[in-house]
């Protein structure tokens, strides 16, 4: 079960397939869910039918936590805690751990169940503020966060029973993908269900837990034990953190062997401007974000290495920044730095390293950089094949550009005027 928040600006998601487009149609009841078609919203409305109703009765809708706890509820109501055969354990068996909220947290958990009463809906059938605070502390330790179907931008909060049973390691032998499905057929007997996927990213011997990790492995190794302590209350003990692999190169000096001091100043200086940095695209101020971005790359030049995640950082915001504005061919340079950053430090099939490869073999081919182009994108969907499976949109995608620029780069070696003639044109467009 899980629940969809609408993006600002001119585009928005469907609430059904995920898909992230404009003119979205609005239901006219709510005036809040919107979906790509009559398709998607009768493939939608036994989820939302009851959430309609409650969203029209309070006149605006609610933050997406207490809506993904009322469907919770109505879900429980209609199949008794088990939604399916499969399902291994009910929702309000998973865990809370209220008791052991933040103060701050407390609080807005509180302020959650008060909106929350004031939302809920369901003939007499009441909850106490306890149990309804149990729900709100079940959804803070096991909600998901949906992407929407390109994977590009997180779009609201889920609930996977079974997925809350697999246990977090920092170098995983597993990982979850949400898939879509597929909805884009007239008849509804030809569509494919959303699901959540637990894949293998590679042979699991015989008798090994089955793990996911809960947090970006692009991390050192304290800060990821400080986030998986506050937000699901445990201490990682994983190989990763106890012997602390990876973190000489997260904190990595170039080879020309700067002083501490200077590091340290560089350091300071980086931390400084990623919050500028931040602030600024915030304010969708692009121009001030790219000058911030040239400023600490300059500083951090002969100080930093490659692999430092403060550089990654910042090559990986320039890069994406400039792809943004169309210079793709600067853009080029700092995905190609931070993907060769990436490879040092995560799992060879770690899906965010599959996505930024991706991404950086997008930006090399509207570079012209065909051939760059085509080997990366090949390298990503290799990746992608493992972690999202061949029947996932994103692969599919990744599928359709690599028969593009496999095309391309044939007619390149041919004639690279007319290629340089054909692209041109196509960038105008």
């Amino acid at each position: 079960m899980e629940h969809k928040k609408v993006c600002g600006g001119l585009f928005q998601v469907c609430h059904s397939c995920f898909r992230h487009q404009a003119n979205l149609h609005r239901c006219a009841q709510c005036k809040f869910a919107h979906y790509c078609d009559r398709t998607c919203q009768t493939a939608c409305w036994n989820e939302h039918k009851q959430e309609c109703g409650a969203i029209k009765k309070l006149g605006s809708a609610p933050s997406e936590n207490i809506r993904l706890a009322a469907r919770v509820l109505w879900r429980m109501h209609k199949d008794t805690g088990i939604a399916s055969d499969s399902q291994l354990i009910s929702v309000d068996q998973l865990q809370e751990h209220v008791a052991d909220l933040a103060a701050e947290d407390f609080k807005q958990l509180r302020a959650d169940v008060h909106k929350f009463l004031q939302y809920w809906s369901y003939g007499t059938r009441q909850h106490s503020v306890d149990y309804i605070s149990h729900i709100f502390g079940i959804i803070k330790c096991n909600g998901f966060t949906l992407s929407d179907q390109r994977g590009l931008q997180a779009v609201g909060v889920g609930l996977f029973p079974n997925l809350c049973l697999v246990n977090h390691d920092c170098w995983p032998n597993c990982t979850v993908i949400l898939n879509h499905g597929n909805q884009s057929a007239v008849s509804s007997a030809l569509h494919s269900q959303r699901r959540i996927e637990l894949r293998a990213l590679g042979k699991i011997p015989e008798g090994e837990e089955l793990t996911v990790s809960y947090v970006d492995f692009l991390n050192l190794s304290a800060d990821r034990q400080k986030k998986l302590k506050e937000r699901f209350h445990f201490d990682c003990t994983c190989e990763h953190c106890s012997k602390h692999i990876k973190d000489d190169l997260m904190t990595a000096v170039a080879d020309s062997k700067p002083s501490a001091d200077k590091v340290k100043e560089v350091t300071a200086f980086s931390k400084e401007s990623l919050e500028k940095i931040e602030k600024s695209r915030v304010e969708r101020d692009y121009n001030e974000v790219l000058k911030l971005c040239y400023e600490c790359l300059q500083k951090q030049e002969n100080v930093l290495a490659d692999t430092n995640l403060y550089k990654l950082r910042v090559l990986s915001i320039a890069s994406e920044v400039l792809s943004y504005q169309r210079s793709f061919a600067k853009a080029a340079n700092y995905a190609h730095r931070m993907v060769e950053g990436y490879r040092k430090l995560y799992h060879p099939n770690n899906a965010q390293l599959g996505m930024a490869i991706m991404r950086a073999g997008v930006t090399h081919w509207h570079a012209g950089q065909i051939e760059e182009g085509h080997s990366l994108i090949c390298q990503a969907y290799r990746i992608l094949m493992v972690t999202h499976g061949p029947n996932h949109a994103i692969t599919k995608d990744l599928e359709g550009m690599r028969t593009q620029t496999e095309m391309e780069l044939k007619m390149f070696k041919q004639n690279k005027a007319a290629y340089q003639t054909m692209r041109d044109a196509a960038l105008k467009h």
